[in-house]
């Protein structure tokens, strides 16, 4: 039998305010005051500290030149250059996975998308959201390229916000779709078709982000 490890007290903390700045609990703006955050987590200063310098590296916080740190703004040009980054990367990463998918792995995407869709329905975002991402990573992930996962895993973080945050039902169906048809073309062994279906869900999401009201 094996067990989960419990994560540290700094992993815990990143998790939590992650959490807290993907779904919008932390607005983005907000001002993080290490002493504030230590008492209503009630923890000590340091692993604050730490938590937000990770946070910081994942672009989730911007720290601004007199060192006041608050939850990144997302901007019509951020949210465009996001979603232009994580379609290469992506797409990369599924081209490179497909060849090595397993049936486990694609039975796995199948019930993510399940689970994705389920949650919407609930209106739950945030699990939505992450249900989503699995289907993604389980493509990427087949491809055994360590270095780029990591690189995906960063830009996923910022996507799934950018998804929570825009509360936009056409968003959410363009990823719904395309998740859909991709499953089926693997379903057809029609590879490359769904590689090059996978791509134009970023090209569509693009589209659709370029005309929302997000500030310029």
């Amino acid at each position: 039998m094996t067990y989960a490890v419990p994560p540290s007290r700094r992993e815990a903390i990143v998790r939590q305010l992650r959490d807290e700045i993907v779904t919008g609990e932390l607005a983005p703006g907000t001002v993080l005051k290490d002493a504030e955050l230590a008492t209503r987590l009630g923890v000590s200063i340091t692993p604050i500290r730490e938590a937000v310098a990770q946070l910081t590296s994942e672009g989730l916080v911007d720290l601004a030149p007199n060192r006041v740190r608050r939850v990144s703004v997302i901007t019509r040009k951020n949210a465009l250059d996001l979603i232009d980054v994580m379609g290469v990367l992506a797409s990369a990463g599924v081209e490179w996975g497909l060849p090595h998918l397993t049936d486990t792995e694609f039975a796995r995407m199948r019930a993510r998308l399940a689970d994705s869709e389920a949650a919407l329905e609930r209106g739950d975002t945030t699990a939505a959201s992450a249900a989503g991402a699995d289907v993604s990573t389980i493509m990427i992930s087949a491809s055994g390229n360590l270095e780029l996962q990591s690189h995906v895993d960063l830009t996923v973080t910022r996507t799934v916000r950018l998804l929570a945050l825009a509360a936009d039902d056409d968003l959410w169906q363009i990823w719904r779709d395309g998740y859909r048809d991709v499953i089926a073309l693997l379903e057809q062994d029609r590879r490359n078709d769904a590689v090059a279906r996978y791509r134009r869900i970023f090209d569509t999401a693009r589209t659709r982000i370029a005309d929302m009201p997000f500030t310029d």
